[in-house]
């Protein structure tokens, strides 16, 4: 079955299809883009398979964040019922972040071996069985060996799914770009929200945190079985990794550029891991405070749709990369400080800074190279040190909360973290190419 031709005629209209399908770009990274002979675009018999395999690609999308929100939500829970250390709740909500960066060097690599799509399948059922992984309960051990071999086997799916989605995307809706560019970056905005939101009810319905842990392998489940028939019908040619272009790793841009992406994981996964512990030492009650994160993270998307659009309209991005670094760091930090009376307001202005900072940070990567290659390879120095490095966030929080017994010390780290961030967001955003 050959693959959909897409006219150059599209091609064309996408590459001048103004700033949204520019700003899409700056999320949509091909990982492949050193295959030497090209990937192909995904083999589909015609335009309704073609929109099945769109609907797919964001469906994976919805199923990327879950594992995050799920577990902070009904934390207090697992942590009581399961009889978890202190330093196994640390370990559960750092290990994930840094196996993002861990394994996103390894995508590219596989890709080239297996092809992309047979890729993303296989992380998918990594993905499935982690969550299910997860509740289980190990005879005498308990539930915390198999809490951390899910938990991992999550990351490293993840991390994989993180890398090659995007490049997928771009390669294979290059005519509606800035839709299904749209639509990918919404779905994981959304994923975080739903398994914020939904997890808690759950619990409430069941009475058993396992059984609203082990409900998120369902979607995962249902996404995977959907995907098998177009991933495993793929013909896949030998390809090899071209050599040559801007070493990213050498230059100070690009590493400007890294940090600034480092501080802004450190903000983003915090959040993901903890707010809502955060409200729930509070005294708000676990309902409210998973509609509080999913209202968050809603107003996160609406951050990372206006934000890329806003910067590449400035000449340089000091200004509004300032600004939504110390929004962010602000909105942390009142969220554990601020009246309780106005905790929606802070999330909300968390939420807002959050969304924006993220995606400014990745709009770094189109704005600051000159072409494709090292546009990739910056993007893979950003994921590998960016989530490696930021996993750091969400164990700086344990440990200060571990040995505070509060959050506070957590409020006055993340004032610190979002002021470097401004620090690097400014000198990231002077109007500077990678290479000169």
């Amino acid at each position: 079955m050959g693959s959909v031709t897409v006219p150059k005629s599209s091609l064309d209209s996408a590459a001048a299809g103004g700033d949204d399908a520019a700003d899409r770009r700056a999320l949509l990274v091909d990982a492949e883009i050193d295959d030497v002979p090209a990937a192909e675009p995904t083999r589909v018999g015609s335009r309704r398979t073609l929109a099945y395999l769109g609907v797919c690609l964001v469906l994976i999308g919805l199923n990327l964040r879950t594992v995050f929100s799920s577990f902070s939500a009904v934390l207090p829970e697992v942590t009581a019922d399961a009889g978890l250390p202190g330093w196994a709740v640390v370990v559960l909500t750092t290990v994930p972040v840094t196996l993002l960066g861990v394994f996103a060097p390894l995508a590219p690599v596989l890709a080239r071996r297996f092809g992309a799509e047979r890729v993303l399948l296989g992380a998918m059922a990594v993905l499935t069985a982690g969550l299910l992984l997860r509740p289980l309960e190990a005879g005498g051990a308990g539930h915390l060996p198999a809490l951390l071999a899910g938990t991992a086997a999550c990351g490293a799916a993840i991390s994989l799914c993180n890398v090659l989605l995007p490049g997928l995307v771009k390669r294979d809706f290059p005519h509606r770009l800035g839709l299904m560019g749209g639509l990918y970056t919404t779905a994981i905005c959304a994923s975080a929200a739903l398994g914020a939101g939904f997890t808690y009810p759950v619990f409430s319905a069941t009475g058993e945190w396992t059984a609203a842990l082990r409900f998120w392998a369902l979607p995962a489940g249902v996404v995977l079985l959907l995907f098998v028939p177009l991933a495993i019908r793929q013909r896949h040619g030998t390809h090899q990794a071209s050599r040559g272009g801007v070493n990213v790793w050498r230059s100070a841009v690009a590493w400007q550029v890294t940090l600034f992406m480092v501080l802004q994981a450190m903000m983003s996964f915090s959040v993901f891991a903890w707010l809502a512990p955060i409200l729930r030492e509070r005294g708000v009650d676990g309902g409210t405070a998973g509609v509080i994160v999913s209202v968050s993270i809603v107003l996160q998307m609406l951050g990372s749709l206006f934000a890329p659009a806003l910067a590449t309209r400035f000449r340089d991005q000091r200004a509004i990369n300032t600004v939504v670094a110390l929004m962010t760091g602000c909105g942390f930090a009142l969220s554990i400080f601020g009246p309780l009376e106005l905790i929606w307001l802070w999330t909300g202005l968390l939420g807002l800074g959050q969304g924006s900072l993220t995606a400014v940070a990745l709009t770094m990567i189109m704005v600051r190279t000159r072409d494709g290659h090292t546009a990739a390879h910056l993007s893979g120095m950003m994921q590998g040190v960016g989530y490696g490095v930021g996993s750091t966030g969400t164990l700086m929080v344990g440990q200060l909360h571990q040995a505070t017994g509060s959050f506070a010390a957590a409020g006055v780290l993340f004032l610190a973290v979002g002021s470097l961030a401004a620090v690097f967001g400014y000198r990231a955003g002077r109007n500077r190419f990678i290479g000169g």
